[in-house]
């Protein structure tokens, strides 16, 4: 009898820890189910400027948040801005808040949660040799710089120095450093984490004006959503922030990791040119209140000055307020360990 019991209890147990496998299995895949699909478009192919979203995914910080994400490269002829408004991909790296706002102002129903550099990632660039010694010099020189931004902070810095816009010569700059090597323009822009180190690592003397030094400031590397996914998927939205700004911290605090982790998406990328434009893009990334308050903080009273400069140079003439450009409500939510160095 005591064996027939002993037996009896052991089907019982051996069925209780069957129906609990079987459960927790079907949990699991309820749960991989349940995995929001995103996507996300960056403003340029893969490279150290992105590399905190790879390690995001690399990580599982995203499957933490339960999203299933894609991250879609940039090229010239995509547009963050109009892909995120069509719904096409769900979030972006755009550029600086004069193209938010642009955006804004032709209906595009595009929201800034985020601003991942907090200093103007632009400068201008001349041979030491060329008796350009300020900007006020650029006068009657030829000037190449992107139309996709970096020419708000060329106009802003120009206005600043007392510098009419006619007075300059300023063309579309080419994708290669190569028409400023061979002499073709005399001012040219670089970005810091990019260009100018191209240059640097060239061993090209050249002397460097930045925008601050001028008391402009254009941050940039807006993190962008449209409204329908601030109002139908919120969780969504959140748990992007979340996993995104993790990534980044980490990405900062592991910067060898994080480009392992670049090259293994990216394999043809030089790793020594990516390992100096990381470390430069942190420092913008982690200035002022970056450091004090968090990554991809929107600094409003910051942003408020360049929206007036739009306004004063009639470049927006649609009166958006930031109110309606930003939504600050997701990078508040963000735990204060994911994104706080």
């Amino acid at each position: 009898m005591q064996e027939f019991m002993s037996a009896a209890f052991g089907h019982v147990v051996r069925a209780i820890v069957v129906s609990a496998a079987a459960t927790l299995g079907l949990t699991a895949v309820g749960q991989a189910a349940a995995a929001e699909k995103v996507s996300m478009r960056l403003k340029w192919i893969a490279q150290a400027q992105f590399v905190g979203f790879y390690v995001a995914k690399a990580k599982g910080f995203y499957e933490a948040e339960g999203l299933d994400m894609t991250i879609n490269p940039g090229g010239p002829n995509l547009n963050g801005e109009t892909l995120v408004a069509s719904n096409s991909d769900n979030f972006a790296v755009a550029g600086g808040l004069e193209n938010l706002l642009g955006g804004r102002a032709k209906g595009l129903p595009i929201v800034g949660i985020g601003m991942m550099l907090q200093r103007t990632p632009s400068a201008y660039v001349t041979r030491v040799n060329s008796g350009i010694r300020s900007p006020k010099d650029f006068k009657g020189k030829t000037v190449s710089t992107f139309f996709t931004g970096a020419n708000n902070t060329l106009y802003a810095m120009l206005a600043k120095e007392g510098v009419p816009l006619d007075s300059v010569k300023i063309i579309p700059q080419a994708v290669s450093m190569a028409p400023f090597i061979d002499g073709q323009v005399d001012v040219a822009t670089v970005m810091l984490f990019n260009e100018l180190i191209v240059l640097q690592s060239k061993g090209i003397d050249v002397r460097v004006f930045r925008a601050e030094d001028y008391g402009v400031n254009f941050p940039n590397d807006f993190i962008i959503t449209n409204e329908t996914m601030i109002k139908e998927r919120p969780r969504a939205v959140q748990g992007f922030m979340n996993a995104s700004l993790r990534g980044w911290k980490y990405a900062a605090e592991h910067q060898e990791e994080a480009l392992d982790i670049l090259m293994q998406a990216a394999p043809g990328l030089e790793r020594k040119h990516q390992a100096a434009m990381l470390a430069e893009y942190v420092k913008l990334m982690m200035a002022d209140q970056g450091t004090q308050k968090g990554i991809a903080v929107l600094d409003v009273e910051r942003l408020e000055v360049v929206r007036q400069f739009q306004i004063d140079r009639k470049a927006l003439t649609v009166p958006i307020t930031l109110s309606e450009a930003l939504n600050t409500t997701f990078w508040d939510a963000v735990p204060v360990a994911y994104k706080k160095p």
